[in-house]
């Protein structure tokens, strides 16, 4: 029953990205950046409900119920479909891959769950009885078996590197490219050329396949 305002880059493609973007982003900042980095994908960018022009509240279970609901709405338009999850939305991205026939994954910045991520910075509180969200990929990553990039930032201060390691122990390796950008902090610049590179490096290949 909400309406979610989802920005549409269309290119006349037969491939799309959608993408969810971190917590409280604003996810109309991202389209001149995916719009000269993309040119051969429909890009959908995603405001969480709650955020951005949609309605409603954000919780786990409604944010992952509209992800599906974005798919299936897309999914007989496009050939592919790449999802794209940055910080929390990498935990949307991993459920969409979980949970439907993605073509590509990529995670930036991603964390094995929300959980973990509390227990570290607030350890003496039973976090895991007292957060509603928990975002948990852990238990979804190793059942996901398409191309995966991971691109880390080197001194992440929100996501620590253990959280993310601890995610990408799960995956499958021989599925998983990961990229750490040198002297990069968790909110670095979508324009740092190392991030350009392993995008279209990853997604700009094998279209066709």
């Amino acid at each position: 029953g909400e309406i979610l305002k989802i920005w549409h880059i269309e290119n006349n493609k037969e491939d799309a990205i959608i993408y969810f973007g971190g917590n409280s982003e604003s996810t109309a900042y991202n389209a001149p950046f995916f719009i000269e980095l993309f040119p051969n994908y429909d890009v959908f960018l995603v405001n969480y409900r709650g955020y951005g022009g949609s309605t409603g509240s954000p919780t786990e279970k409604g944010i992952l119920q509209d992800a599906v609901g974005i798919f299936d709405n897309l999914y007989t338009r496009y050939e592919r479909i790449t999802i794209m999850g940055r910080s929390l939305g990498g935990s949307v991205a991993i459920h969409l891959a979980f949970a439907r026939p993605v073509h590509k994954l990529v995670l930036v910045t991603p964390f094995d769950s929300i959980t973990n991520l509390a227990r570290k910075t607030f350890p003496v509180f039973p976090v895991s009885l007292l957060l509603l969200d928990k975002y948990d990929s852990i238990s979804k990553a190793s059942k996901i078996d398409i191309p995966t990039l991971v691109v880390i930032a080197e001194h992440d201060e929100i996501v620590p590197r253990r959280n993310t390691d601890a995610l990408l122990s799960f995956f499958k390796p021989s599925i998983v490219t990961a990229t750490v950008l040198k002297g990069a902090t968790h909110n670095f610049s979508v324009n740092q050329q190392e991030y350009l590179n392993a995008l279209t490096g990853f997604l700009n290949t094998h279209l066709d396949k």
